[in-house]
């Protein structure tokens, strides 16, 4: 063995550019597999850490023929306490950035989760430091002043004191007391978000101002638990009906027609689950075919280099040599160069994991995934280099074995002008060609839907506006302060120079987090679930919102200051609202409907529809109330202006701070705002352009360098055909013919292939549509500048053969 490798070596060493060649083609593919998996792994394979996860499992609320995972506190309480099938449910609520006041007198905002106080003794985790919040001190609503430090933010908020744990803080102007430092290497229940701290759920309102610890059909936060040994998932769905059933009974206007269903917990159930389950196989998928492709590149590469080598082989074998022990060398040569392809493309991979889990791709909210490499990567990398060397290692086996090594000896070289329709390194070219138009399409169904998200209307327009956030809460203002604060904040904002409009919302279209309601036509009198006529967004806003977001006004008008807290109630509602509950835009201005259990609301106005939620949602009813009847502390300060965004930024901060110098704000284009909602469609291009960039440099080499050897091996029948006066036509359908004719038949394969691939595509990228000339186009011409360039010094090379001097060296 020792011998064969140093046989091997010394191989490679005559040719560096082939075995540099072939280990960067090996690194990038086996690196881009490496860093696709490392995500996969963290996002789908490997559990969450908590004691075992294999029996862990998220309640989904049927809906239709939809879930969410959102349930009540009140039914929570129903299935932890009736339920026979789990050891305990926990409950826990992502809550948005609070004020935490460490004793400086400088707020700063910070993520937490809201949980039962069973949360961390049914999960089975143990403090770093102190203790935990226990069920037992739960006595009813703001009952645990406590919360558990996050390790990450123990670290950067008290420097790792220990004697953290018993200090008072403040939350949003309320004391609570630290009783524990969770460990460092639990992140919580949810893979994409870190809590910064854990804080009782009876204690939300103090903390949010809002109270749902009574409201059965309030449905906000999310309910795991561990399977009671013995206990099979649908067996436990069974157990959780029954109880359904029953809730339905005794509370028909919240539970009718209640149903559950189990999903894995990590990604939200199925919200986050489902789709990311997909496009992270079909990514997957496509990696595999990048390393495929670099394979068949390499197969081509090594059987060229054995038809270069056949001389030498065969005058070894007309020695004594035996085949088989040839092949071994040629193995031990196709392994090593994998190998070392292996560790680049492993070290590149390690450098790339690393960065990506340190991102935080919207850099005040705590969401971020650890995708660094495990056990599982490396084994893999390692795995996938040894296959790839034993493949294309043996691709020039049957060439060996089929030899006559005395025909060799006489002729000089083997035979490369095959008569065969097909060859072995055509099928290779073919193979590598059809991958790379796969990709291409994928690549370019992911931009073109992009650009079309980039040029969607949402329902809102949000260039030329700037955002102004805070919550009030945080800051100390009570109830009956807030509108008066929000009042002073669009005045003050309007008299800027250069605003054109102002409007206040509680809540953004396409933010994180959500609000809806069940909505009942006007005569509804049973509030049933079943009983709905739609399921709403709602917003609170000010009059002149619309104006500052760009959402167009259909009909009827908009809000006045005049419609405050003692006027009745009144709405602007969306077309899809209109048409789903009054069934027509015409009929709904002046009619009433009724929500949140019989409040009636009077339609004064129509306005288009948005995107609320996600960009791929279909289209939703959203209603939206004054912020004078429906007061929240969540204040979202909406500024239309023709100034540059940063003059605009720098005159808000001035201008609110003259308010209140202690006022948390934070200043951001609408563009910056929405990059969550976009999130998903960018990491989906991005992956995607990447591989059809490496796959395309894959066909560039393989084309070239099938069409470099072609011309080489066949320059003096080509020297014959010029001399006997064939044009440049013919000498290039001659030398390059075969190359092209597999260009087309592959791009047209992996085309067809494309279009099928990319249909996952439309759950994360908005109007991702292969059906689309621009990018069927696109491929066609993609794959055709692929061919010309790859093809291009080999056709001058053959267009530049000159019969006399090679018939000469004859």
């Amino acid at each position: 063995m020792n011998a064969d490798i140093q046989l091997a070596l010394r191989q490679l060493r005559k040719a560096p550019g082939f075995a540099l060649t072939a280990v960067l083609t090996l690194a990038l593919a086996i690196g881009a597999n490496a860093i696709v998996f490392s995500v996969l792994n963290a996002l789908i394979l490997r559990p969450l850490n908590v004691p075992h996860p294999e029996n862990l499992f998220m309640l989904e609320r049927a809906y239709g023929s939809d879930t969410t995972p959102s349930e009540s506190y009140p039914d929570y309480l129903d299935l932890r306490d009736r339920n026979r099938s789990f050891d305990s449910l926990v409950l826990y609520d992502i809550m948005g950035g609070v004020g935490l006041d460490t004793g400086h007198g400088n707020p700063s905002v910070v993520w937490p989760y809201m949980i039962s106080g069973n949360y961390f003794d049914a999960l089975g985790i143990q403090p770093f430091l102190g203790r935990f919040i226990h069920a037992s001190e739960e006595h009813g609503p703001n009952s645990v002043p406590e919360i558990v430090l996050s390790y990450a933010l123990w670290h950067s908020h008290f420097n790792s004191d220990p004697a953290a744990v018993g200090r008072t803080v403040q939350i949003n102007k309320h004391l609570f007391t630290i009783v524990g430092v969770a460990p460092p290497d639990f992140r919580g229940t949810e893979l994409f978000f870190a809590p910064d701290f854990w804080a009782p759920i009876v204690d939300a309102h103090q903390i949010a101002d809002w109270d749902s610890l009574e409201e059965r059909s309030n449905h906000n936060a999310w309910a795991i638990g561990h399977l009671k040994p013995g206990v099979t998932p649908a067996a436990a769905t069974s157990d959780l009906n029954t109880i359904a059933n029953s809730l339905a009974k005794t509370y028909p206007k919240s539970d009718d027609g209640l149903k559950f269903s189990l999903s894995r917990p990590g990604l939200a159930g199925n919200t986050l689950g489902r789709p990311t389950r997909a496009f992270m196989l079909g990514l997957m998928l496509l990696a595999g075919l990048i390393l495929l492709a670099a394979c068949a590149n390499l197969g081509s590469l090594f059987a060229a280099r054995a038809a270069d080598r056949s001389r030498e082989i065969a005058v070894r074998m007309a020695l004594g040599s035996p085949r088989q022990l040839i092949l071994r060398q040629l193995l031990t040569e196709a392994v090593l160069v994998s190998l070392a392809g292996g560790i680049c493309g492993m070290a590149g991979a390690v450098v790339i994991l690393r960065a990506l889990s340190t991102w935080r791709p919207i850099p005040n909210i705590p969401i971020n995934v650890p995708v660094n490499p495990d056990v599982n990567t490396y084994a893999l990398a390692f795995l996938l280099a040894v296959f790839s060397g034993l493949f294309f290692g043996l691709v020039p086996v049957r060439q060996i074995l089929r030899s006559d090594p005395w025909q060799i000896i006489r002729s000089g070289t083997t035979s490369v002008g095959s008569t065969r329709r097909f060859t072995l390194r055509d099928i290779l070219l073919g193979l590598q060609i059809a991958i790379c138009a796969v990709l291409v399409t994928a690549s370019l169904v992911a931009v073109r839907g992009l650009a079309r998200s980039l040029e969607s209307n949402y329902g809102i327009q949000p260039n030329g506006v700037m955002l102004v956030h805070t919550d009030l809460q945080m800051a100390g203002y009570d109830a009956a302060q807030r509108v008066q604060m929000q009042k002073r904040m669009l005045d003050t904002a309007a008299a800027i120079p250069g605003v054109t409009a102002v409007g206040y919302a509680d809540r953004l279209p396409l933010s994180i987090g959500g609000g809806d309601s069940d909505v009942y036509t006007d005569t509804t009198t049973d509030f049933r679930p079943t009983s709905a006529a739609a399921d709403a967004q709602n917003f609170n806003v000010s009059p002149d919102y619309f104006r500052a977001a760009g959402t167009a006004l259909l009909a009827g008008r908009t809000f006045t200051m005049h419609d405050e807290d003692k006027a009745p109630i009144v709405a602007v509602v969306n077309r899809e609202f209109a048409r789903k509950v009054f069934g027509s835009v015409d009929k709904a201005v002046g009619s009433h409907f009724k929500f949140w259990g019989g409040q009636r609301a009077e339609v004064i106005g129509i306005v288009e529809d948005g995107k609320y939620q996600t960009l791929t949602e279909d289209p939703k009813p959203a209603m939206f109330f004054s912020f004078l009847q429906h007061p929240s502390s969540d204040t979202w300060i909406v500024v239309r202006s023709q100034r540059d965004p940063q003059q605009i930024a720098a005159a808000l901060q001035r201008s609110m701070r003259s308010l209140d110098p202690a006022l948390p704000l934070e200043i951001r284009t609408w563009h910056n705002e929405l990059d969550s909602a976009l999130f998903a469609a960018r990491v989906a291009t991005v992956s995607l352009g990447v591989l059809g960039l490496l796959g395309a440099m894959l066909a560039i080499t393989g084309i070239f360098g099938m069409a470099s050897y072609t011309v080489s091996k066949r320059l003096r029948e080509l020297g014959i055909r010029i001399a006997l006066g064939a044009d440049q036509r013919k000498v290039l359908g001659a030398a390059l013919g075969r190359t092209f004719r597999l260009l087309a038949i592959g791009s047209i394969a992996g085309m067809i292939l494309g279009v099928l691939a990319t249909r996952v595509l439309s759950f994360v990228v908005y109007q991702a549509t292969p059906k689309d000339p621009v990018i069927l186009g696109g491929v066609i011409l993609t794959m055709l500048c692929v061919g010309v360039v790859a093809a291009l010094i080999p056709a001058r090379r053959a267009l530049a053969v000159d019969p006399m001097i090679l018939l000469r060296d004859e």
